[in-house]
């Protein structure tokens, strides 16, 4: 007899859930750029939950920089992420991403750093390899989110320590899905936008092969920050 695989109900923090609600008014345009947030105790009312989880949600949205405050005024909205943002990942999940994106560009710059100063010729292989796949993908109208995270994994992996590898792989649900959004509204934009995504891989790849560290670090540093805005603000590559 089969044994039937469940997977347990996902269990989402309030915090992230309470994001989430803001972050779909601010992409619909209920809360436009520039107008005040309701405050704390508002907030509270409005959506049931404590004044620590109000604060934790404005916190993430804050360092997003989706919203700012103004001394004695209350919290504004400062950007409008993509219209696309909220379609293709629950505003919940957002959050998440985001918080996985910062984790990232510590963990990813050193990666990128020791590959530049380890890799092998069958690493360099496997780099290139890699960034033709997503460039093919780009070219054919695809979104590439399987090519993206395999050069990165390539990079990891470059890098002479597996544990970079295995961080990874154990993120690897999160990072795909932040890939698929982020090239999802990168390529509905335009071409010449996808393209420059794009440039950013090649410049890690680059960089790698020079055995240029400080050069690696920082292209794959700038090409994550430039991921999060992305995702995050509808103006960024206009």
């Amino acid at each position: 007899m089969t044994e039937l695989e469940l997977q347990p109900p996902r269990k989402e923090r309030l915090a992230d859930r309470l994001y989430g609600q803001v972050l779909q008014q601010i992409v619909a345009g209920t809360l436009k750029e520039g107008e005040r947030l309701p405050s704390e105790q508002e907030i509270c009312r409005a959506f049931g939950v404590s004044r620590p989880t109000v604060r934790e949600a404005l916190t993430r949205l804050h360092a997003d920089g989706l919203v700012a405050s103004r001394q004695g005024s209350g919290t504004f909205v400062l950007r409008r992420p993509p219209d696309g943002l909220t379609r293709l990942a629950e505003g919940a999940d957002v959050a998440g991403m985001l918080r996985c994106l910062e984790v990232r560009i510590g963990l990813e710059g050193q990666a990128a750093a020791l590959a530049a100063r380890r890799r092998s010729a069958a690493d360099l292989d496997r780099i290139n390899a890699a960034l033709r796949a997503l460039g093919d993908r780009i070219t054919d109208g695809t979104t590439p989110a399987a090519a993206d995270f395999a050069f990165h994994l390539a990079i990891a992996t470059a890098s002479g320590n597996r544990l970079f590898a295995e961080m990874l792989r154990t993120l690897a649900g999160t990072i795909t899905q932040t890939m698929a959004v982020a090239l999802s509204i990168t390529q509905a934009g335009s071409q010449e936008r996808a393209r420059r995504v794009l440039d950013e891989h090649a410049a890690i790849a680059e960089a790698v092969a020079r055995s240029d560290a400080e050069a690696a670090d920082l292209a794959m540093r700038y090409h994550l920050h430039r991921s999060r805005q992305r995702v995050t603000d509808r103006q960024r590559d206009v």
